[in-house]
């Protein structure tokens, strides 16, 4: 699912922006996410090694490229997916017991980027990989390739969840008008995903914002610039988390 950038208003201005990079700042030092423990899923691929159809995507990020993904990303079934609050999130995955496997590698690490949907016409056990209650990556080509032979196909693999490293600052995408505004957040290091956000205009207070698909969240209101975002980032796997404000320190990225 591919998503395009058009024009939108904060208040009193207007313009046309693809994406917008900020410095991000914690109010307080970031704890470091703690890995989960490992767990049995399986892999596959899709797209070829150029990872062409890997862009865009259900999570909204666009250009993989040049948002800092890259080509190590997987599509999650919707077991993990969790309606896209994993998009940003990041996984160890290593390939075992497959003769497919490349036993002098330990592990690759991949960005969750994307959905794998159900198809309930195949088996779960028979092509419906992604099936619920399946836990399953569908890997980037030049991924899978990292830890197995692509003639597999399928793999059996151990993952767990891992802390994201990113460099550059925080960057969102946005959409919408003079009373609606649609912002995708990425480049999210540490956990890799947003639990909650706010966003503050110069004539607001903060205004909660609702999740609207993958990693976009949504406000209704007239905002007038110099905006800010709080930001509430998941640290480990109980629910815990960490508070940060970003502020309006932007500057428009072509």
């Amino acid at each position: 699912m591919a998503f395009s950038l058009n024009s939108w208003s904060f208040g009193f201005f207007s313009m046309t922006l693809t994406t917008l990079a900020i410095i991000s700042k914690p109010s307080v030092a970031a704890p470091m996410y703690r890995p989960s423990p490992w767990a049995l899923a399986h892999a596959t691929f899709y797209g070829d090694e150029t990872a062409s159809e890997t862009m865009g995507g259900a999570c909204g990020y666009g250009n993989l490229f040049s948002n800092g993904y890259g080509t190590n990303t997987a599509a999650l079934s919707t077991t993990l997916f969790n309606n896209g609050f994993a998009c940003g999130t990041c996984y160890q995955i290593k390939c075992v017991q497959s003769p497919w496997c490349y036993r002098e590698v330990q592990f690759t690490t991949v960005t969750a980027t994307n959905l794998c949907p159900p198809n309930w016409a195949q088996d779960s056990n028979n092509g419906g990989w992604c099936n619920p209650p399946r836990v399953h990556f569908d890997m980037s080509k030049p991924a899978f390739m990292k830890i197995a032979q692509w003639k597999a196909g399928i793999v059996p693999v151990m993952y767990r969840r891992v802390p994201c490293v990113r460099s550059g600052g925080l960057r969102f995408s946005f959409q919408g008008n003079g009373y609606w505004l649609l912002v995708y957040v990425m480049n999210v290091g540490g956990g890799g995903d947003i639990a909650k956000m706010w966003v503050k205009g110069s004539k607001t207070g903060w205004i909660s914002m609702s999740h609207n698909w993958g990693a976009s969240y949504q406000a209704f209101a007239t905002l007038k610039r110099p905006i800010s975002f709080l930001q509430d980032h998941f640290i480990h796997n109980q629910g815990d988390y960490h508070r940060s404000c970003v502020f309006g320190d932007t500057k428009s990225k072509g």
